[in-house]
């Protein structure tokens, strides 16, 4: 064989190569079938998905097939299978998030840490406009509430677990159900953050006078001021992950 015909027959083994991986396998599609036809008939929480045998035989495909798809929309959170009841659409994507999320808290490197305050930082102070226009009497009167109950916390894991709704709380503002749900979803790792920096600081007494200026800020109402203090505290972690090696 020459060198073209091995050029050819490489490539040629290459391309068959790149089209069966871009197949999606009997168990994706079945996913998408079921999918298509929650979205396409209508069907909403509570609803109930035809039986395994109906699929199978609506589909034609495998009862192996089949189950194995209606486990991958369980783990979704879209549905709820349980022994002769059969398969209920249900929405527990939150939950299947969080639990997924929080498998992240095993280790937290110097790049995880600036990845997660830098995201934080586009929120909490690059929405600086949006927070001033919305913000509350009542959302200064709860983060304050919020703010007394962590300088009286006993421990490293309450304080921090009181600096996350002080954080969720101010986000809140921004009336944004995606924004205060993603922090729901990154709680688990910003709770390893704040509690490894905690562990290197007074923990109720420096954390409290940042969050006051915080709020001192928001009450006057001055734009500047609040954007140097909560960058301030988004940043004085760094300390407890500078030994960290950066991640690949």
């Amino acid at each position: 064989m020459n060198d073209a015909s091995r050029v050819g027959g490489a490539i040629g083994a290459l391309n068959a190569s790149v089209v069966r991986s871009s197949i999606p396998s009997a168990v994706d599609g079945m996913v998408l079938k079921i999918r298509g036809l929650i979205s396409d008939g209508g069907l909403g929480v509570g609803d109930s998905l035809p039986t395994e045998r109906e699929l199978c035989e609506r589909f034609q495909a495998s009862r192996n097939t089949v189950r194995e798809a209606m486990r991958i929309l369980k783990a979704y959170g879209v549905v709820s299978v349980r022994p002769k009841v059969g398969a209920t659409i249900v929405d527990d994507r939150m939950e299947r998030a969080l639990d997924l999320f929080s498998f992240n808290t095993l280790d937290i490197s110097r790049r995880t840490f600036n990845d997660i305050q830098g995201f934080r930082r586009l929120i909490e102070v690059g929405s600086v406009d949006t927070i001033f226009d919305q913000m509350q009497p009542e959302d200064i009167l709860e983060m304050r509430k919020v703010n007394d109950q962590l300088r009286a916390a006993g421990s490293i894991v309450e304080a921090s677990e009181l600096d996350f709704r002080f954080h969720l709380r101010l986000v809140s503002i921004l009336t944004n159900r995606a924004v205060t749900d993603v922090y729901r979803i990154m709680k688990p790792i910003i709770i390893r953050i704040m509690e490894r920096a905690k562990q290197l600081h007074n923990f109720t007494g420096e954390t409290f006078e940042q969050h006051a200026a915080v709020v001192d800020a928001l009450e006057q109402r001055d734009r500047i001021r609040y954007q140097y203090a909560l960058q301030s505290h988004l940043h004085i972690g760094i300390t407890a992950f500078q030994d960290y090696s950066e991640e690949p």
